[in-house]
């Protein structure tokens, strides 16, 4: 068997273990689903209305222009949320010493990570499905997108998933406990709250707009915007493709010199 086959086979294998580990143990993925679909009905129904004044300049926009304004920073948020799991997961399962017994076995050393990777990319896109579900529920809606939109909009989600999840990752495989891990993955979670998720950059103040401005998540989150609401994209898709070729270049580097150090 080729390494590549080899490197496929057992990838497929780890990938397995991590789907039915999330399946039999949920809590964490629920955890952090409900997070996003709580804040989303937090802002929607108690603040749309005054939010909405804001984003509307003048306080001629209502509720439902708020909703179509802030459900693609919450689907980024939800992405953020659900890495934060794989780095419990991944710092789980280096301190239990699974790790250890998986290194005396005859398998493809890197399908370890790779397993926890798509597997987590997998997690992120369902999650970003469910939550745009409510979303859609609640009156979200994107009638001028096209189907090549669509597709570049889920594209978009699942680099950007990939790029978080490979930091994500690198965070799990440092930390020494999963509590530990939980709390190195927290500025997945809190980025996007200092983003412009839920009001534009330039209503900041002075100071504050370059820190939402220059992070991943902002671009990514206009980029989505324009995509299925049909406003300017500008430079936000090449950023967000920056970022992510960036993030996933760091985060595989970093985590695979870790993985690979020698076991004190």
């Amino acid at each position: 068997m080729s390494s590549l086959s080899l490197a496929v086979r057992d990838s497929s294998t780890m990938l397995r273990r991590n789907l039915l580990h999330a399946k039999r143990y949920p809590s964490m993925t629920l955890q952090l689903l409900l997070t996003p679909i709580m804040l989303l009905l937090l802002f929607v129904y108690l603040f749309g209305d005054v939010m909405s004044a804001g984003i509307g300049g003048g306080g001629g926009a209502d509720r439902s222009e708020y909703i179509a304004y802030i459900v693609p920073g919450i689907l980024l948020m939800t992405i953020g949320g659900t890495t934060v799991g794989t780095a419990v997961s991944v710092s789980t399962d280096m301190s239990e010493g699974i790790i250890a017994r998986f290194r005396t076995m005859a398998i493809h050393r890197g399908s370890v990570i790779i397993g926890h990777v798509i597997g987590s990319v997998i997690q992120s896109v369902m999650s970003v499905v469910l939550v745009g579900a409510v979303g859609v529920a609640i009156g979200f809606r994107s009638t001028d997108a096209t189907v090549l939109e669509w597709l570049a909009a889920f594209g978009f989600l699942a680099l950007f998933a990939m790029a978080l999840t490979w930091v994500a990752v690198g965070m799990g495989l440092v930390s020494p406990n999963a509590e530990a891990a939980s709390n190195n993955a927290m500025p997945l979670i809190l980025l996007p709250l200092f983003s412009s998720a839920f009001v534009p950059v330039d209503a900041m103040p002075g100071w504050f707009q370059p820190i939402a401005e220059y992070q991943p998540f902002t671009p990514a989150i206009e980029t989505l915007r324009g995509l299925l609401l049909g406003t300017e994209i500008g430079n936000n898709g090449w950023l967000t493709l920056a970022w992510s070729v960036a993030l996933s270049a760091l985060g595989y580097y970093w985590s695979k010199a870790v993985f690979n150090r020698d076991p004190k």
